[in-house]
This record gives C-alpha cells, structure tokens and sequence, in this order.
C-alpha cells in the first residue's frame, strides 16, 4: 500500500472523514476475551483480547489505547483488531478507568497524560508474555498518552515500536479548537457522555465534597475547560485545567522518545489545528511524522462511500508488521 494518505474527492470533507465509521461502518463481529485487571490502588480497568488464529508464545501483541469515551465498541478499534489478526498479531484493548461499561470504583477516572494505568498493565503483560515483542497504538488522548508514556520512559520502554493517531499533542489550543464552529458539535456529544460519567459517581462518592459542585450544577459543564477544571484537574492532583494542559500535553516529550515511532495526522483534523504539529527540532530521531491534508479526526478512509478502504488501520498494521519481521 502507499504510505502517503489520498482520499477520493468525495471523501476529503474532514467531518465526513472523521464521522463515517460511526455513522455507517458495520459492527466487526471479533472473538474477544475479557480480563478484569486489578490496579494496584485497588480499583480496575478491562482488557479486551483478540487473538491471531495461529500463534505460539512468541507471537507479538499490539497493545491499543482508545480515545476519549472510546471503547471495544469503537469501529476504529474494531477494525485494527482484525486487520492485526490477520496479520498474525495478538491485539488487546486497554480500557481506560470506566470506559468498558462499568463505572470504575474511586472517584477519580482517566486522563490523556496519565501514564500510571498503562505501564502497570503493560508490565503484566509483559510477565505473562515473556517471549513475545510488544508494541503500543493509541487513539486520540490514547495517542497523546502513549507519546508522553514514550518520552517519560525514554530508553526504558516497554515498546518495540508504537504508533500514535489523530493526538491533541497540545491540550490547551486543541481544548479550544474544539469550542468554535461545526466542531462544537462534536464537543457537545462527547461532554454529555462525560457528564453522564460524572454524575453516576454521585450515586458512589461525596463528589460534592470533592469538586465542590452539586450533581445538579453537571449540566453547566459545557466545554472541556469547564469539565477540566471542576472535575479532571482537581481530582487528579493538578492546580487548574491550564496546569493539566501544560503537564500533560505531549508534544514536550517527543525529544525524548527512544522508541520507533510512527505519528498519523490530518492537518484538516476539526479537533484541533495546525498549531499542534511539531517542528523538526521538537523530534526525536526515532520518530516519523506523517502529516495528511486530509483525514479528520482518526478517519483516513480512501475509497467511495460505498466501498470504503480503512487505509488507517492498514498503515498500522504495515509499519508495525515491517518491524516485527
């Protein structure tokens, strides 16, 4: 397949781009097998497992990290599962805390620079597969979170390669990037769905006595500012959203990465702009960049309408395959 991303002239509509998979792609009926993963702080997250029909205990895994309120469910985390099975690799999702359908346990829950959660579980698989090779794709804040993991570990990670999708590299412009214009619309759903979080840990927890606003003040949380400063910031040990922002935005850490890394991005991305891309001098040596005038947000979709060709999840899988031999 050609590196380089060109879609047809009826699919370089960046929302078309972005929103296609969850409008129309059909649900990937995959053989999944779940693993309640006990973190050390007593709460839990799930793994969903794929695994490749012929394997020995030497097969390599692909660890995935899915995007803000994604889950096993997401057409894109589908899709990559079975285009990695048939390339002959294990494949397990790593929900973040209260992202596989059940509420998590403490009043606290994920991040896009929280690392800790990942590398416990990375670890464990680690344990449990000492032959085998293990290399990291993540989503959206799933990508953001597995580059600041890579710059954080430099010369200790735990990945042979990774790959980071469609990454908000700087939380605060992409925080407001997505509060203009058609992009509100996509603000709008994914905050009803972290405020619907939110309130069901009400029904657990004193959370009025931690963030200080009652259940019924939720519905006043509009934008990422507002949910990050009442809610991510405070309960997770930072002083404001900006300071969240600032610490947890990777594009800081890209210098550092030792890991070979692949980064997929759309410079028409309604997430966020331009401003986000990297310089040269912000890239480690071990690092490519693939930028895509087109491609919105985690879509990259190449053929029609009606025979679309998921050119992201097989770009994917190529570099990840191509290292692995």
């Amino acid at each position: 397949m050609s590196v380089k991303f060109i879609p047809s002239f009826w699919m370089r509509n960046r929302h078309f781009q972005t929103l296609y998979s969850s409008l129309f792609r059909k649900n990937i009926p995959l053989k999944l097998q779940i693993q309640r993963f006990i973190l050390k702080d007593a709460d839990f997250i799930d793994a969903h497992w794929h695994y490749a029909d012929s394997s020995h205990s030497s097969t390599s895994i692909v660890i995935l990290f899915h995007g803000l309120t994604g889950s096993y469910k997401s057409p894109y985390i589908q899709g990559v599962m079975r285009e990695l099975s048939h390339a002959g690799l294990h494949s397990v999702l790593m929900h973040f805390r209260g992202c596989s359908g059940e509420i998590n346990k403490l009043p606290r829950s994920y991040h896009s620079g929280e690392t800790g959660d990942a590398l416990e579980f990375i670890h464990s698989v680690q344990t449990k597969y000492p032959q085998s090779k293990i290399y990291g794709v993540g989503y959206s804040l799933g990508g953001n979170m597995l580059l600041k993991l890579l710059g954080e570990t430099k010369d200790k990670s735990p990945f042979k390669a990774a790959v980071s999708v469609s990454a908000p590299l700087e939380l605060e412009t992409c925080a407001d990037a997505i509060n203009k214009g058609f992009s509100l619309i996509y603000q709008k759903n994914l905050m009803r769905s972290l405020n619907k979080s939110l309130k069901q840990k009400y029904t657990q927890h004193d959370m009025k006595k931690l963030i200080n606003i009652n259940v019924e003040e939720i519905k006043n949380l509009k934008t990422f500012w507002d949910f990050d400063n009442v809610y991510t910031a405070p309960i997770h040990g930072y002083k404001s959203a900006k300071d969240y922002y600032t610490q947890c935005s990777s594009k800081q850490y890209l210098k550092n990465i030792h890991t070979k890394t692949l980064i997929i991005h759309a410079k028409d991305d309604p997430f966020m702009n331009e401003k986000v891309l990297p310089h040269f001098n912000e890239l480690s040596k071990n690092i490519t960049l693939e930028v895509s005038a087109h491609g919105g947000h985690v879509g990259f979709i190449a053929g029609t309408m009606f025979h679309p060709n998921y050119w992201l999840e097989k770009r994917i899988s190529q570099f990840i395959t191509m290292i692995d031999k």
